[in-house]
């Protein structure tokens, strides 16, 4: 984890850069009110509230903003709402009606055998609109393809962007909707020419160091975005090594018994199996991934357990 402020960026705004496990925080310190976009994973929870809470010292943090709501980028909501009962928070709409009942079968923690503590929400982040973030408006845009439901934030004044999982330094976040069935790689470009039109002159990812070559960043998404589309079960395979190396981040270590019960729990990859694999088994698919993981040095398998590395 690193801090990172000045840069280019607005001199209010501190970027916790996390690992792949959590998405990047990124905390408004304004006259008026303090925000924090994006919360982390649950795990990281408490450093997520340690961070927050040395930088702003003596004030509370006022609210919180996710750019979407899988478990890396708002895992920390639950423990900022109890820490800050009066914190406002504020979601993209697309799967409000979700929150509201929390529904853990639609909600993609559950599927994707992740974990995220229920939290609620007060507002909604309406693309096409305006938020207030130390004392700026930054625009809120629609940026489906990562997740259906995402939004990106931007400034045009300092003419700074928050990405998300739209678009990193070296790639963008796996295409989702694409691997349940519903199409979405053109939602990705849509969406990485919706950036280069806003022409930002430095970016804030989910995940990964805030850059400003956002013009070399944009041709190597687009390179990657068309091998996918030319070869969508690689996408698929990748997608299935992902999960499993964010299980292996979350625990670090797992026994063999408890990692057979995670794939047979974590549904998403059944579906992925069954469109893309109909004729491997999901265990014999998950134990060729693993090898990979192993052969990389990302991983590591003995007679009772799967270790991180």
């Amino acid at each position: 984890m690193s801090r990172q402020a000045g840069a280019g960026l607005p001199t209010n705004i501190v970027v916790f850069e996390r690992g792949w496990l959590s998405s990047n925080n990124i905390l408004f310190i304004g006259a008026e009110e303090t925000a924090l976009v994006d919360t982390g994973y649950a795990t990281h929870a408490e450093q997520t509230l340690a961070l927050v809470e040395s930088t702003l010292g003596t004030r509370l943090l006022d609210r919180i903003l996710n750019t979407h709501l899988h478990s890396d980028h708002c895992g920390g909501n639950a423990a900022l709402q109890q820490r800050y009962p009066a914190l406002r928070t504020d979601i993209p709409p697309g799967e409000a009606p979700l929150v509201e009942r929390w529904d853990e079968e639609h909600l993609s923690f559950r599927a994707t055998g992740q974990i995220c503590p229920q939290f609620h929400f007060t507002g909604l982040l309406q693309p096409g609109k305006e938020c207030m973030l130390g004392d700026r408006p930054w625009q809120v845009h629609s940026a489906p393809g990562h997740d259906p439901h995402s939004i990106i934030l931007f400034d045009p004044v300092s003419r700074t962007l928050i990405s998300a999982d739209a678009l990193w330094e070296n790639g963008f976040g796996i295409a989702f909707p694409e691997l349940a069935g519903e199409p979405s790689f053109e939602d990705v470009a849509a969406t990485l020419d919706r950036i280069e039109a806003l022409a930002p002159s430095q970016v804030i990812p989910g995940h990964g160091r805030v850059f400003g070559e956002v013009s070399s960043a944009l041709a190597t998404a687009r390179r990657r975005l068309d091998g996918l589309q030319r070869d969508p079960v690689k996408h698929a395979r990748h997608a299935i090594k992902v999960l499993m190396k964010f299980k292996l981040l979350e625990v670090q270590s797992i026994a063999i018994d408890d990692w057979e019960a995670w794939l047979r729990g974590a549904s998403y990859l059944g579906v992925i199996r069954s469109r893309f694999f109909p004729d491997l088994e999901l265990r014999q698919l998950a134990d060729d991934i693993l090898a990979e993981l192993v052969l990389a040095g990302a991983a590591a398998v003995d007679t009772s357990s799967i270790r991180n590395i």
